[in-house]
């Protein structure tokens, strides 16, 4: 029958399994929120982490976007938000996470995140990404439609949660909905 297949004996990568999930978050959708929540059923703790572009002047500043990030997922007991600059697998690797966690909502999003999830195991093989899908009710909004949404004067408020909503208005003007 041939010999028998030899497998390696795997052990839990890291206790307390922390998950980062990356991103820009500007502004923070409900679609991210989403992720966040499902992501925080699967790990002990899940970090949104949002980058900071030293060239790329942001719709929110980094400090708006924390701010509103927190007040989204502040009903998720097990996630916290921080920012971050440079490569996100350093950042992982300070915060003590062994995955980075990751949204693809349509076909168009499988290859930048497929070369990114390469590269990221290149550059660190211990930390591994995992994928989560959002519902079909959010799986064509990013930040920038919602941007341009609001930029139009249309209703932007259904993909955000209401401290997104609020700092819209604020931002586009009381008469732009």
């Amino acid at each position: 029958m041939g010999e028998p297949v030899r497998r390696e004996r795997y052990t839990a990568a890291v206790p307390g399994r922390i998950a980062v999930y990356p991103g820009s978050f500007d502004p923070i959708t409900l679609g991210h929120v989403d992720i966040v929540e499902r992501a925080a059923r699967l790990f002990d703790e899940i970090v949104v982490a949002i980058g900071r572009h030293p060239t790329k002047q942001g719709y929110f500043s980094i400090d708006q976007r924390q701010a509103l990030a927190v007040r989204s997922v502040a009903h998720v007991a097990n996630a916290r938000v921080d920012t971050f600059a440079g490569l996100v697998v350093e950042f992982c690797r300070t915060s003590g996470a062994s995955v980075l966690v990751r949204g693809l909502r349509a076909t168009g999003d499988f290859e930048p995140e497929f070369q990114m999830a390469l590269a990221n195991r290149d550059l660190a093989p211990s930390i591994e990404t995992v994928f989560l899908i959002p519902p079909s009710s959010q799986m064509y909004v990013s930040s920038s439609l919602v941007r341009e949404i609001a930029g139009h004067g249309g209703d932007y408020e259904r993909y955000v949660s209401g401290a997104v909503a609020e700092a819209m208005r604020a931002r586009v003007g009381a008469g732009s909905r």
